[in-house]
């Protein structure tokens, strides 16, 4: 049997609200990895949904969801996880959910080794943590105590979907949503897997950021190939309310994540920098030091403007 593409057919309408009025956005390689292909954005003139076109498909979609090497991955996790910034910031977002009945069961959607679980836990002792994944990583998390459940999968297959069913009181989608195939089937299933009264807690990207603008594929959050969607936070928020939800909170401040300079100018030094590069990368590690310095300095300012990256969103299920 021949292999199975791994785009699909050129989309001439917007797979959010059906408009053909579409213009190219972005056209990108893929600059973290370095794997061949050139990918582009589209954006719908209408809604400002922003979409890979062609989308990878599902195939296409896990060929280049496999990092280099599951150990590789797993050193990093071990060193995010002893990071005080990293784990500072995602206890932060844990802390988000502090003014609602505290939860018994919580599904982080998209966990890999759960990370946001284990820092969430500082905040959440009594709360158990399951986690949901496409790879394998899920597994290790639950192995390495992470998680008390492990489901291996998309939260949308049926198997998972029925499995699931009303058994949380939050489910979490930690810059998950970008990456699925389908982010209004991937938002049925969370809901579903929702108690009635449960919340629901978002982070994405946010494609109206100026550093969008200013940094164009460079801007890290572009994330080619992976990135399949940039869903606006007011395309959320009625879809979200479409489905029967309450908005109890949508902000951009909070979430903003302070390394667009510092990963445009390390991932541009990388592509130019010709190989062996160990030697020059470290010449100019004093120059990404800077930018990220820079970074965190602002940081503070520009999460109040249209330059903060991210955007978070808390919804209720009614």
């Amino acid at each position: 049997m021949p292999p199975r593409p791994i785009h699909e057919p050129r989309r001439d309408t917007c797979p959010w609200c059906g408009s053909a009025r579409l213009r190219t956005r972005l056209r990108a390689p893929d600059l973290i990895h370095r794997r061949p292909g050139t990918f582009g954005l589209d954006q719908c003139r209408d809604c400002a949904h922003t979409f890979q076109n062609p989308r990878l498909s599902a195939e296409g979609l896990d060929l280049y969801r496999r990092s280099p090497g599951e150990q590789d991955a797993a050193r990093l996790a071990a060193r995010v996880l002893a990071a005080r910034t990293a784990r500072r910031r995602l206890r932060a977002t844990a802390r988000v959910m502090l003014p609602f009945p505290e939860p018994e069961s919580w599904l982080d959607v998209g966990t890999g080794h759960a990370l946001f679980p284990a820092a969430a836990r500082d905040v959440f002792a009594y709360t158990a943590f399951d986690g949901v994944d496409p790879t394998s990583r899920v597994v290790s998390a639950r192995d390495a105590g992470r998680l008390e459940e492990a489901h291996q999968g998309e939260l949308s297959h049926p198997g998972t979907y029925t499995r699931l069913r009303a058994r949380y009181d939050v489910v979490s989608m930690l810059h998950h949503l970008e990456h699925t195939l389908d982010p209004r089937a991937e938002l049925a299933a969370a809901l579903h897997a929702l108690r009635p009264g449960g919340h629901l807690l978002l982070e994405l990207p946010d494609p109206q950021s100026a550093f969008a603008a200013l940094l164009g594929k460079w801007w890290v959050p572009y994330g080619q190939p992976r990135h399949l969607h940039l869903i606006p936070l007011a395309n959320l928020r009625a879809e979200l309310e479409s489905r029967g939800c309450a908005v109890v909170r949508a902000d951009r401040g909070g979430a903003h994540v302070p390394h667009d300079l510092s990963a445009a100018l390390s991932v541009a030094l990388t592509r130019a920098i010709p190989a062996p590069r160990t030697g020059l990368l470290r010449a100019t590690a004093p120059l990404v030091a800077a930018a990220t310095a820079l970074d965190h300095t602002l940081a503070p300012l520009l999460r109040h403007t249209r330059f903060s990256n991210t955007y978070r969103v808390v919804a209720r299920k009614r």
